[in-house]
């Protein structure tokens, strides 16, 4: 494997496109120090049918967002034939979905918020109030796009005022909203790797939710506690849960899976197929708890590349 041309995708057009990049680059440096062959492609530069199959054995996604995460880079890299990391289109697509994924999570039994979706058109106060009691649903409430990342657009609304505001000004940019209840207790999230859960560790973020800037900002002085202080029990049920959730989306590689626990009950909010691999993140961090290196955890993920995933 040593002798493969490893190409790492990142960048890309998406709204993390800066966290791609970072991530992305960690990767390189770790790939090369593993001794590899390692090459970059930057899909915002150029097209990613340029990827030339000649000059490449393994394609290791570094992409997040939109057009990297969704399933869209995937189907570039199937058509192509060329081995990839991380989930493959269907699961990817399934999981950027926040909508789908919620059904997934239901049919097979996982505890996830209560939920409606709301359709792009302009809203008014007491139409919101009429769809809020008809889904039985309190403030404060949660809404966010119903296909981005890394709590972009994500609001959590006091009242119906907020609610008003919030949900038109995401429907300039967005065609369908998420509604989720509210659900307080701790931040817990969990990392599978092919298939064996790593572990599971808290946050403690300093705002008011776990958002953007506390997953990438060190300024945000987001606690991280590893492993997440909960019961034993506790533990072992959360990583049992994570890992039917990869499962059943069919993804594979790495994923992360955030929850809320809240009265003794996990309750999942979504499953990330591109997690971070930056200075910050949170998967790697969980791997180095376990005493696998950074460099080992890519060079995990890059052996389980293939097609027809």
């Amino acid at each position: 494997m040593k002798s493969k041309r490893v190409l790492v995708v990142l960048g890309g057009t998406s709204g993390e496109r800066a966290v791609s990049l970072e991530s992305g680059n960690a990767c390189i440096e770790a790939l090369k120090k593993k001794g590899y062959k390692v090459f970059k492609f930057d899909p915002k530069k150029k097209p990613l049918h340029f990827i030339k199959k000649k000059n490449i054995d393994v394609i290791f996604n570094s992409l997040h967002g939109r057009n990297g995460e969704d399933g869209v880079a995937q189907s570039y890299f199937e058509y192509l034939g060329i081995p990839y990391t991380h989930s493959g289109v269907i699961s990817s697509h399934n999981a950027m979905n926040k909508i789908i994924s919620k059904k997934i999570f239901k049919q097979n039994k996982i505890k996830s918020p209560l939920y409606f979706v709301l359709k792009r058109k302009k809203y008014n106060k007491a139409i919101l109030k009429k769809i809020l009691k008809k889904n039985q649903m309190n403030f404060p409430i949660v809404i966010k796009p119903a296909n981005e990342g890394s709590s972009i657009g994500v609001k959590i609304c006091k009242n119906i005022y907020e609610f008003k505001d919030f949900s038109n000004n995401l429907f300039k940019r967005y065609l369908e909203l998420m509604v989720e209840s509210f659900v307080g207790g701790q931040e817990i999230q969990v990392a599978v790797l092919n298939n064996v859960p790593l572990g599971a560790i808290e946050l403690k973020p300093k705002r008011t939710f776990y958002d953007y800037k506390a997953k990438y900002s060190k300024s945000a002085n987001t606690e991280h506690i590893m492993p997440a202080n909960i019961l034993t029990s506790k533990y072992k049920e959360v990583l049992k849960i994570a890992k039917k959730a990869h499962q059943a989306l069919g993804c594979k590689g790495v994923t992360r899976s955030d929850f809320k626990y809240f009265k003794n009950n996990f309750y999942l909010l979504e499953i990330n197929t591109q997690p971070g691999m930056t200075s910050l993140s949170l998967v790697p961090e969980i791997a180095s708890y376990k005493g696998i290196s950074f460099e080992n955890l890519v060079e995990k993920i890059l052996l389980n590349a293939s097609v027809n995933r």
